[in-house]
């Protein structure tokens, strides 16, 4: 599934993550949110199974889901805003880091390898999730979907971390789960990895979306930088 062989060019200086379903498994806590909101409206609450595949696409993806409403529909703003309040209040009661990150980041900061965050989640959630994971202090870079001007799959908050972290795209390995990021950094000329341990849906192709390589546990991402994790 990963081939050491296949990464070609400048030795990586930089590693960015996708944050929901590559970076940190938050579906508990979007689910919960998700629920109280149906509950609140009187609905029955959805299992995790049902919401898991949809996390990554975000509060709009979840409200569809849940109330079978399209954004167009009047009620739908109201019923998203619930939603991202009761998100916001509850960002880190059930929210990991999946299990390996926490050794692959320790594991790149001692071979000098900066790493930071990618997300097209709004900077007031992912800020303060991010706090409250203890992390903000150790990332080079933390890119929301409201940093730049566009957001995945359009390439610029990709080259605005590389900007951030002083590296060049083609220095970078850009890590996520859903077919945006490795649109979004193939576009910008990183290197991409699937992470198919996140949120993929059963309608999802991920051997379609022309990434250099998938992984199915983060630590295999040293494995593709051929660093060693005993040093």
């Amino acid at each position: 599934m990963i081939d050491p062989d296949s990464q070609p060019g400048p030795r990586v200086r930089l590693v960015l993550f996708d944050l929901d379903g590559t970076f940190a498994d938050t579906a508990p806590d979007m689910a919960y949110a998700l629920n109280l909101t149906l509950e609140l409206h009187g609905r029955a609450p959805l299992p995790m199974e049902v919401i898991r595949p949809h996390v990554s696409h975000g509060g709009v993806a979840l409200i569809r889901l849940g109330f079978e409403l399209e954004p167009e529909h009047p009620e739908f703003p109201g019923l998203r805003q619930q939603f991202l309040d009761f998100y916001h209040a509850n960002l880190t009661r059930g929210t990991r880091l999946f299990p390996g990150i926490e050794e692959l980041i320790e594991q790149l900061e001692k071979h000098g390898i900066a790493w930071g965050i990618v997300t097209n989640k709004p900077g007031w959630l992912t800020d303060p999730l991010m706090k409250q994971l203890q992390l903000t202090p150790r990332a080079i870079c933390i890119v929301s979907g409201d940093t730049t001007t566009k957001s995945k799959p359009h390439p610029e908050p990709i080259f605005y971390a590389c900007n951030r972290a002083g590296t060049q795209p083609g220095e970078t390995l850009y890590i996520g789960d859903a077919e945006r990021d490795i649109i979004a950094g193939n576009r910008a000329g990183t290197r991409t990895l699937t992470a198919l341990f996140g949120y993929i849906g059963e309608n999802d192709r991920p051997d379609q979306w022309q990434a250099d390589g998938a992984i199915s546990h983060p630590l295999q991402i040293l494995d593709w930088l051929d660093l060693p994790t005993d040093d």
